[in-house]
């Protein structure tokens, strides 16, 4: 997975328990030519799982990861995943989070992560994760420019926090 992005609603608009306004309808993609953002799903399981425990030291690098809570070190077992990808899934249901993973164009195969979750600190709306396998590491920035430009433009959001990347 690329990225993981966390959003919360903007100060305008009703809502409910979720973070974003009851009448916002959060876009259910991004396609670009290098990578496509579906809803992460328990169908990518076995393809998410296997890109993040074969690039744990690499996500680790990644501005935003820092300080080693995630990915798990010691990995985790495939149910286990699973388990980690419902809950994701009804986050979107529920829309108190957004997770998408970031596939390789024209196939099933998991890239990375975007996660959109809400903020807490009072500075802003929410906050955006994302990572990408090591062997697909020059994507990186790429995927923080797309989303970066997608949230801002079709997201209910007025500050978002998403770790810089070098150019």
């Amino acid at each position: 997975m690329l990225f993981s992005v966390h959003l919360s609603p903007l100060a305008s608009g009703v809502m409910s328990k979720s973070f974003v306004p009851d009448d916002f309808d959060p876009p259910r993609g991004l396609s670009q030519p290098q990578f496509h953002l579906v809803p992460l799903d328990v169908e990518h399981n076995e393809s998410d799982h296997a890109a993040w425990t074969s690039s744990i030291a690499h996500i680790r690098s990644t501005p935003g990861y820092e300080s080693g809570k995630w990915p798990p070190s010691g990995g985790m077992s495939l149910e286990e995943n699973r388990g980690d990808l419902e809950r994701h899934a009804h986050d979107f249901a529920e829309r108190s989070g957004f997770t998408f993973t970031v596939l390789k164009p024209r196939t099933a195969e998991v890239l990375g992560c975007v996660y959109i979750y809400p903020m807490t600190d009072g500075e802003h709306d929410a906050q955006i994760h994302s990572w990408v396998r090591a062997d697909v590491g020059m994507l990186d920035s790429p995927l923080h420019s797309a989303v970066s430009s997608w949230v801002a433009e079709q997201w209910p959001f007025g500050n978002v926090r998403y770790a810089e990347r070098s150019s």
